[in-house]
């Protein structure tokens, strides 16, 4: 075994798996799983452990499969974790807990994820389940969305005694795991909804087709339960105000992806299809738009995705974008649309660009795309998805009382997730605007322990 080489890992070929919507990367054998979990130094001191929002043991749950012990190693995930099985598919473990691995200073650094993937699919596959350590306490908490940061409340809360009660405004739990990442990178049967039914398992209630500002406002669940968790994360698209924007073919992200996974556009009888086009441009380059370039490939369109940086600055996870790479997609760097044309019926035929340039560095430290002037050209395309981030909706704001908000619509709360209104939390998206389910469950974490710090007094 060399110690500072990852032990590979098998993908679906690129050439077949354009053509379907089955999971791209197959996972660890047994053997493989083994094989790289020896491979870890079980520090004294972890660094990893301190890059995960969420605070896994990772040396502890990474020595019991080293021990070939996976039904062990999931039960010690689940002391930290509730969806192993989604954080081990996708989560920037690159960019967080395996960037400090000491392995990484002189050859690759163990595969943390792909480990908590096999160890969390171990546990799925053989109904290994969350455990409740303590008895009902009489006291009612309802949890506003189902997706990663509601889901980790909801699930810590309930392990704690309490009744809770997740409300989900569409017809499937899950949140973004459920309408936002694609089938091919998070199984929706085999995966999301089998950790859904961990959480049931608790004793957690989901209320679907539930929408909190419509169906039922914050103020009134405060009337019927003893705290409210808000974690309704962000699903109003960004769009860049350019002309033409409002043609047909334009998409944003969410519509697109929202229309695909859950509404299951990608199966030949599906009551809900999507347009198809044979050119496709993606604007953006996060991980959603890496989802919805790769899902545009799959539905047969050749895809350019149009970036106004290079692409080392792209802040989608690496290893999605090599896999759109290998699966044909086409990237336009230091490029940017400046308007949206169409035929005669008001139909997208082309999206007129201009090339950038990279000034001095902006607030965040990266350098600031600069137009070239007269240097625009036209590319052709039927279909334009716009990923370029999201806020939160603003219907809470609009329908509560007492809650205060930041002027991009998220809500302020304090570092225990508490609002401005005495026994209402809230984390995730709706707080940071667009983040990752890990941090969006490290939020659902920190707001459980603290709601159970304001009601145990």
């Amino acid at each position: 075994m060399d110690r500072f080489k990852r032990t590979e890992i098998k993908y679906q070929d690129p050439n077949e798996r354009i053509n379907n919507f089955n999971e791209v990367c197959y996972g660890y054998t047994e053997e493989e799983c083994i094989i790289e979990a020896k491979r870890c130094l079980q520090c004294k001191n972890p660094q990893c452990v301190k890059m995960c929002p969420v605070n896994i043991d990772i040396p502890a749950f990474i020595h019991k499969l080293a021990d070939n012990n996976p039904k062990e190693s999931a039960e010690e995930l689940f002391k930290y974790t509730t969806l192993p099985a989604v954080c081990g598919r996708v989560c920037p473990q690159e960019s967080q807990c395996e960037m400090t691995c000491i392995l990484g200073r002189k050859g690759e650094p163990i595969a943390i994820g792909k480990l908590e993937r096999y160890a969390g699919d171990y546990a799925l596959k053989n109904g290994i389940r969350l455990t409740k350590n303590a008895k009902n306490n009489g006291k009612k908490v309802a949890v506003v969305g189902s997706g990663p940061s509601g889901i980790t409340c909801s699930a810590d809360l309930a392990k704690l005694g309490y009744d809770v009660t997740m409300l989900e405004s569409l017809h499937e739990a899950g949140g973004v795991l459920t309408y936002g990442i694609p089938e091919f990178r998070l199984p929706k049967d085999a995966v999301v909804k089998r950790e859904i039914e961990n959480i049931k398992s608790l004793g957690v209630k989901i209320k679907l087709n539930t929408i909190v500002g419509r169906t039922v406002t914050v103020d009134e669940l405060l009337d019927e339960y003893d705290a409210v968790f808000i974690g309704t994360g962000a699903g109003l698209p960004v769009f860049m105000n350019i002309p033409g924007e409002n043609y047909n073919g334009v998409f944003s992200a969410n519509e697109y992806l929202t229309r695909t996974n859950l509404m299951k556009a990608y199966l030949e009888d599906t009551a809900t299809p999507i347009r198809v086009g044979v050119n496709t441009v993606v604007v953006g380059a996060g991980n959603v738009a890496m989802d919805a370039a790769r899902t545009a490939r799959r539905f047969g369109s050749n895809v350019t995705v149009v970036y106004r940086r290079e692409d080392k600055d792209m802040p989608a996870r690496r290893e999605e974008i090599e896999n759109a790479k290998e699966e044909g997609i086409n990237f336009m760097f230091l490029t940017n649309p400046v308007e949206i044309l169409a035929d005669e019926n008001g139909d997208v035929n082309k999206v007129r660009c201009i090339k950038m340039e990279l000034g001095e560095p902006d607030a965040s430290g990266r350098q600031r795309p600069v137009k070239i002037e007269g240097s625009e050209f036209e590319i052709e395309a039927d279909v334009v998805i716009m990923a370029l981030g999201t806020r939160p909706n603003p219907l809470i704001k609009e329908t509560s009382t007492g809650i205060k908000f930041n002027e991009k619509g998220g809500i302020i709360v304090n570092e225990g997730e508490k609002t401005s209104r005495d026994y209402v939390y809230a984390g995730g998206d709706v707080v940071t605007g667009s983040a990752t389910v890990i941090e969006a469950m490290g939020a659902g974490k920190k707001a459980a322990k603290a709601i159970d710090e304001a009601l145990s007094k």
